[in-house]
């Protein structure tokens, strides 16, 4: 048995490089929201509406991470790194057949989808901007996620901080480049995202084809293998279905507020987004961790990783928390540089701040339950945690509170009631052992 010391040094070597990783991600929309942000409140409230559909689109794909990574560290738990690398493959050959099948269908429907914000014109020209051209950033996407996953199982958080890193710089260099330089506007910010994204592809597929040869595990797509990939992954699926149907319908609510406080959503739930990655790390170490355990049978060091990576998540959150509040004045000024945008925004981010310690709960929970394969029970837990956020959600768009104070509102509905929901379900079930089944 591990000693405490040696569990939270195995947390740590895990969430740390992971916590990169996962920041770097959501710098991603960061550094277009802040560049696209100083273009004018339109072109911002445009990519808001755009970057709820990508990520809507994105994170329903999510299970390839998520499915991948306790597949893949059980069999590398129960000893068995060829068949653990092989399963981790097959999940990045479907992640790229189901991307590029989700590019030409959105390219496509990207008219439709816009249109369904009902935003006023000059916000959806340019909302149909940008998401037309992130549409052929689909397949990198997904296969980095699959990618990522394959890596997490075989408890290596560090290379994907090394490839998100870079895969950042490169996409605020091509984004200031083809934005300011070559005069593109909000395209160039699509552009230089897509292209940064393929680059992560390639520098995955070299460092994923040396670890194939080193454990003697095969490149090609095996039926089976993608098969169980998308059997796995249909539960998550499901999951995140809920997930994104809580985040659409609360940018919907946004958009009828107005363009002003669409735009300051768009700037609270960028920040969110940059937290949950954060405190997500948690998570992530949660699931390598308990897949390896679950995969080797031994319970009792699944017990003692949910009470330290809770433990952790808890702690994490009151700091972030107090980021958040401490900086609540001027965030709003750094993405748009506008005085009135930024104190529209600032209650909302407050409430933002105060949510934090339970949101780093929930994220390590889920992340606990991920890996252990329990994905019934979360896609079932999604729809029981929209019956009390969606009646408050329902009153907020009724209300229709003008200015920061209907902007603080919506944020309490989303940040308060509905991640306190999260909490219940998954608190409930973690009480209990179904969750825990042992074995490959």
């Amino acid at each position: 048995m591990a000693t405490r010391d040696t569990l939270n040094r195995s947390i740590l070597r895990l969430a740390v490089p992971a916590l990169g990783a996962l920041v770097a991600e959501p710098l991603f929309l960061i550094v277009d929201s802040a560049l696209v942000g100083h273009l004018g409140v339109t072109p911002l409230a445009g990519l808001g509406i755009a970057s709820a559909i990508l990520q809507t689109i994105v994170g329903l794909m999510v299970f390839l991470a998520y499915a991948t990574t306790p597949a893949v560290a059980r069999r590398f738990g129960s000893g068995d790194p060829a068949k653990a690398v092989s399963v981790g493959i097959d999940g990045m050959w479907l992640a790229l057949a189901m991307g590029a099948g989700l590019a030409i269908v959105g390219a496509l429907a990207t008219p439709l989808l816009v249109g369904l914000f009902g935003a006023e014109p000059a916000v959806a020209a340019e909302a149909e901007v940008y998401l037309r051209i992130s549409m052929w950033g689909l397949p990198a996407m997904l296969v980095v996620f699959a990618a990522t996953g394959l890596l997490r199982g075989m408890q290596d958080t560090v290379t994907p901080l090394w490839i998100a890193g870079i895969g950042f710089a490169a996409n605020a260099l091509l984004n200031w480049l083809f934005i300011y330089g070559f005069g593109w506007g909000i395209a160039g910010s699509a552009l230089g995202t897509v292209v940064a994204q393929w680059g992560m592809v390639a520098a995955y597929v070299w460092v994923i084809g040396r670890l194939a040869r080193t454990h003697a595990a095969s490149v090609r797509p095996q039926r089976d293998g993608v098969g169980g990939s998308a059997r796995a992954g249909g539960w998550l699926f499901l999951r995140t279905v809920s997930l994104r149907a809580a985040l659409l319908a609360t940018v919907a609510v946004a958009t009828a507020l107005g363009t002003e406080e669409l735009a300051g959503w768009q700037v609270a739930f960028t920040v969110f987004s940059t937290a949950a990655f954060a405190l997500d790390a948690l998570a992530i170490a949660a699931q390598a961790l308990i897949g390896k355990e679950l995969g080797a049978a031994r319970e009792g060091e699944v017990v003692r990783v949910l009470r330290r990576t809770v433990a952790w998540g808890t702690w994490f959150g009151v700091l972030v928390g107090l980021a958040i509040g401490g900086l609540s004045g001027v965030i709003g000024l750094v993405f748009t540089g506008d005085p009135e945008i930024a104190a529209l925004v600032q209650p909302a981010l407050i409430v933002l701040a105060v949510a934090q310690p339970v949101c780093g709960i929930v994220f390590v929970l889920d992340g606990v339950l991920i890996g252990a394969g329990d994905a019934k029970y979360l896609a079932l837990a999604g729809l029981i945690n929209l019956v009390p956020f969606v009646p408050a959600l329902v009153l907020v768009g009724l209300l229709r509170p003008a200015g920061a104070a209907g902007l603080a509102w919506l944020s309490v509905a989303f940040f308060g009631v509905y991640m306190l929901a999260r909490l219940g379900t998954l608190g409930w079930r973690v009480r209990g052992a179904a969750w825990m089944t042992a074995g490959s």
